[in-house]
């Protein structure tokens, strides 16, 4: 695995070096989605490119998206005024929105649009070359002691807007963060693809800004976000055979939502020890409301997906096989023996497909392809099994609707009154 993953692991670790650092002053300036714009700008160049008869990965194509993303930034850093009629993230929003859709309407003329599509938006982080991270190393060495060399300007301008512009030029010093910024974007686009770059310039700057104040200190704690992430995001690709791109960043979603839910849980902790058990009662007011609208919700809407139950029927099937007939509990077995026998047939294949696909099996293009069929074949058999139990789910809830939506409408309503009335008095 080490040897599969080193060089996407050396790639993420040169992409968040620059990229923390960037996306602490698109943080502190309010401009969220100038990263997102600017590499929409850059996936608009490089299909322009694509469809003129270059290679994604040709240096032609970037330099188209080099020039795309530079007028990108010119416009972002000539918009910037103190008294806007607009703000400036309107702007930025429109030149991501028109940038979209101006790719889907290039694309849409060149073959094999939507592979082009899907490579630009989650990118190929994991067949970059021992070359690429060498010219992305050098590249964001130069261009970062070009920022350090002129890192108190900007970050004036950054961190004391106010300040800065009795003191400075900001709309020249502007320019010189966007086109560095376009720089960066326009040359990790063609490796990670969009999102991976707006993850990676946004997330670790936002869960650093949550845990603490000083520049340097937020810098430390984005760099060590991204690093962590990075290796929990690949390992979790290779583990369950995932798309590594799309998987890193859902693992920076993840790790947000882990640091914001310890945040608020020390809060309340916080308040408990302060004001007694008053947030306790708060927070059981919303707890007994979100049960009544379940059960409304269940009663109200028995076809709807209800997760929740879905979660509680999984220890427990009975929840579910008691409101069943005898015949429907038999198809049900049947169904869920079948699935199973499927499930086991499917990780034993793809788990021959990882290994072909990571090197560690040699197999001829023949047997590739009969392997695939074999996949899609057994996955098509367990989703005709798992329709017969969405059928069967769809009757039980049904039923479910009088004896367990309504009963959770009345408790959870009841609580919520209760515990209300207890705070006001």
């Amino acid at each position: 695995m080490i040897e599969f993953l080193a060089l996407p692991f050396v790639a993420c670790l040169v992409l968040t070096a620059i990229h923390v650092y960037l996306g602490l002053h698109v943080l502190a300036r309010g401009v969220i989605f100038a990263d997102l714009a600017l590499a929409q700008t850059a996936a608009l160049g490089i299909t322009v490119a694509f469809l003129a008869g270059h290679a994604i990965q040709s240096d032609a194509a970037y330099w188209y998206a080099l020039v795309f993303t530079l007028a990108g930034a010119g416009l972002f850093a000539g918009s910037r005024t103190r008294r806007a009629r607009v703000p400036q993230e309107a702007l930025i929003g429109i030149v991501y929105a028109v940038s979209a859709a101006a790719a889907v309407l290039v694309v849409d003329r060149a073959p094999q649009g939507s592979e082009h599509i899907k490579q630009l938006l989650v990118g190929s982080i994991l067949t970059v070359t021992g070359d690429e991270v060498r010219a992305l190393t050098l590249l964001y060495a130069v261009l970062g002691a070009l920022l350090w060399a002129v890192r108190r300007p900007l970050l004036l301008i950054s961190f004391d807007p106010d300040g800065a512009a009795q003191r400075h030029a900001v709309r020249a010093w502007d320019f010189v963060f966007y086109a560095s910024f376009g720089l960066v974007v326009t040359s990790s686009v063609r490796v990670t693809g969009v999102l991976l770059v707006f993850s990676y310039l946004v997330v670790p700057a936002t869960v650093a800004a949550l845990l603490t104040d000083s520049v340097r200190g937020r810098l430390l704690v984005g760099w060590a976000v991204g690093v962590g992430v990075s290796a929990g995001g690949l390992f979790a690709s290779y583990a369950w055979d995932l798309p590594t791109g799309a998987t890193v960043v859902v693992t920076f979603g993840v790790a947000l939502a882990g640091v914001a839910l310890a945040l608020a849980a020390r809060g309340l902790g916080r308040a408990v020890r302060t004001r007694g058990t008053a947030p306790l009662r708060s927070l059981g007011v919303g707890a007994s409301a979100l049960v009544g609208l379940a059960g409304l919700l269940l009663a109200l809407f028995p076809r709807m997906d209800h997760v929740w139950l879905d979660w509680i029927e999984a220890p427990l099937p009975a929840v579910e096989l008691g409101f069943l007939t005898p015949r429907e509990r038999e198809t049900s077995r049947e169904s869920r023996d079948a699935i199973a026998r499927a499930t086991a047939e499917l990780a034993r294949l793809r788990a021959l497909q990882q290994e072909v696909r990571w090197g560690a099996r040699a197999m001829h293009e023949e047997a590739t392809e009969r392997l695939r069929q074999f996949v899609a074949g057994q996955s098509e058999l367990a989703a005709g099994d798992r329709m017969v139990l969405r059928t069967l789910r769809t009757r039980a809830r049904e039923r479910q609707r009088y004896w367990i939506g309504v009963p959770l409408l009345v408790a959870g309503t009841a609580g919520a009154l209760a515990l209300a009335r207890g705070r006001c008095g």
